[in-house]
């Protein structure tokens, strides 16, 4: 089904596994699909920017899109098709959507500024791809350095009808969230998803400001997962309390520079991947670092059994 405006739960941003030498690990992909699935997650989002996306040739892009679409089978994908030129973006929207995808993930290119620029951007981009095609807002301004206020947001949905989503991951951005559920409240935007990013640092109110769920890559999507549900049957001080188990992992895994390799290096150790290796250029950890996560999960595991690895 394509993906629309109710779209909630949790969409973890896939890693893409790499053998040690840099070539890609298609084995890996069915298996961090199937371990993604175990997890009980919604939705999968794979091309994303912590999923090495840039790094990948055209061809090994669309092998990622095939075998994880194949692989989740009912579940909704994602696939992140920002790019520098329209040309690339069209070309692998379209190829996504036959492959079977739900919809894509458009970023902002970082050299825009002023909200024209922003909107204009995006105009463009529904042109080159259609606007047939479900597509999810990204708005990353930390890492993208582009800022888009909540007016600009709401321009951009209220002028595309295929923007179903935003992927929230402003920061701080808790009244971001706000604003724009105000805009549907009183009828100026019309209704649409908010999953949330940042590696889940902020989930627990994301969810009580109006988020719909997560859409990010931390190392356990199962405890996202069970934050989610929590929030929304109303268990508050459960998901606040399981949240709080892990904040001191979910920190390290925010690094910048090393998030990639902690998120990589846990993911191998839980069995989803079978090496944490990034494709150059790339980070690792250093064996302090490895024995500060291990002590990190000892410590989670007096709390959450899964990260007793």
């Amino acid at each position: 089904m394509p993906l629309n405006e109710k779209a909630a739960g949790v969409y973890p941003i896939a890693a893409t596994p790499f053998h040690p030498d840099g070539r890609l690990d298609v084995e890996s992909i069915d298996r961090m699909t199937d371990f993604y699935l175990r997890c009980g997650v919604t939705g999968m989002t794979v091309l994303g920017i912590m999923g090495e996306a840039p790094k990948l040739e055209p061809e090994e892009s669309l092998t990622v899109v095939n075998r994880v679409v194949k692989r989740a089978g009912k579940v909704p994908v994602v696939v992140g098709v920002s790019a520098p030129g329209f040309a690339a973006m069209r070309s692998l929207a379209k190829a996504s959507m036959d492959a079977g995808a739900a919809g894509v993930m458009i970023a902002p290119i970082p050299s825009l500024r002023t909200d024209d620029q922003i909107t204009t951007y995006f105009a463009q981009a529904v042109e080159a791809i259609g606007n047939d095609i479900p597509w999810v807002l990204q708005d990353y301004p930390l890492t993208l350095s582009v800022v888009m206020t909540p007016k600009v947001i709401r321009q951009i949905v209220q002028n595309h009808s295929s923007c179903v989503m935003l992927k929230h991951e402003d920061w701080p951005g808790l009244e971001k969230i706000s604003a724009v559920r105000g805009f549907q409240k009183d009828g100026s935007m019309r209704p649409i998803s908010i999953l949330c990013g940042n590696g889940g640092l902020f989930l627990d109110f994301e969810m009580e400001r109006g988020a719909d769920g997560a859409m990010t890559g931390y190392a356990f999507p199962d405890m996202l997962v069970d934050v989610v549900s929590l929030q929304q049957k109303g268990k508050r001080d459960e998901a606040h309390d399981l949240f709080d188990a892990h904040l001191p992992l979910v920190r390290y895994e925010q690094q910048q520079g090393v998030g990639l390799a902690t998120r990589k290096y846990v993911l191998q150790k839980r069995g989803a991947i079978a090496c944490d290796a990034q494709r150059k250029p790339g980070n690792s950890l250093t064996a302090a670092a490895k024995a500060e996560v291990d002590y990190l999960l000892s410590r989670l595991a007096k709390h959450d059994p899964r990260a007793r690895l």
